[in-house]
């Protein structure tokens, strides 16, 4: 076989797996039909899931459990008009029992111990509480990032389901060679969750790419960084980041009298939830800064 048709097998196996993740992703709290998913991977019923588990690292009913467990953790913290057996139905267990233990096998707690747990009130909730250094989420370093060049996708909706653009993103970048060990997964975050309704919040996913990578429609090129920055290191699932952001502005950003720059903040993943446990997951919150006054 030639070089060049081992890349348009990749690219072709890729691209069949990311329509599968598309279709994942939009039937969350439908049943998943293995042949319906065969289809549209357009590769037969007996080797479609080998593949998709090659490529992936895990099987679908892994990916399928762990996407629902993580809207789950969205829904008990952000979505308080759902009780926990409407929080199982939604994501597919037939009764609140069997959640409860699919729950607590992922994010160590029961979801009513986990709904219980403090958090930050939304905007109009009045003021969050003064809280201590020691209840600080996480360390911060303030230094000049440098600038990163990213291919990736625009996201509009809820900040909870960006990893369907980064699931898009990885098979088109990851068939031209440009995925590797020190790729980075970047986000670039538009709007104030607080102030802004979920389904109109803007976002970017992307993927590091070297500056002369080409970059196939319909990723987008786009930077981050190079500026300086309040660089929070969080650790935790992605649910909880609410509290560390209203933290970072509320409590750090203000007791350090620095102005916030122009430029949105973004988020750095250091590691996956593919094999990653939820409390875990390390995340750089990047929040860009005024310039430093010059100095006399």
């Amino acid at each position: 076989m030639t070089a060049t048709a081992r890349t348009h097998g990749w690219v072709d196996y890729q691209d069949r797996m990311a329509r599968v993740l598309a279709h994942v992703h939009d039937h969350l709290d439908t049943p998943l039909d293995l042949h319906t998913l065969a289809e549209i991977a357009h590769l037969s019923p007996c080797h479609w899931h080998r593949v998709y588990h090659a490529l992936y690292g895990e099987t679908l009913a892994a990916t399928v459990r762990r996407l629902r467990l993580h809207r789950a953790s969205g829904d008990l913290l952000h979505t308080p008009s759902l009780s926990v057996a409407q929080v199982a139905r939604r994501c597919g267990y037939p009764n609140a029992q069997t959640f409860t233990r699919a729950f607590r096998a992922a994010y160590g707690q029961t979801p009513a111990d986990y709904r219980r747990q403090p958090h930050p009130p939304a905007l109009g909730e009045g003021p969050a509480p003064h809280r201590p250094a020691p209840d600080a989420p996480g360390p911060v370093t303030v230094c000049e990032l440098p600038r990163v060049h990213l291919a990736g996708l625009d996201h509009r909706g809820p900040y909870m389901n960006i990893g369907k653009a980064f699931e898009a993103c990885f098979p088109p970048l990851a068939a031209g060679g440009w995925v590797g060990p020190d790729t980075r997964w970047m986000a670039v975050y538009l709007d104030d969750p607080f102030s802004v309704p979920p389904a109109q919040l803007r976002a970017r996913a992307g993927l590091s790419v070297p500056p002369e990578a080409e970059v196939p429609a319909p990723l987008q090129r786009f930077t981050l960084g190079g500026c300086r920055c309040a660089v929070l290191r969080y650790r935790g699932p992605y649910a909880h980041m609410r509290e560390a952001y209203r933290w970072l502005y509320g409590e750090w950003l203000v007791a350090q009298g620095i102005a916030a720059g122009e430029a949105p903040v973004f988020e750095v993943y250091l590691n996956h939830p593919r094999d990653t446990a939820p409390t875990e997951l390390l995340t750089d919150i990047c929040l860009p800064l005024a310039p430093a006054p010059a100095s006399h």
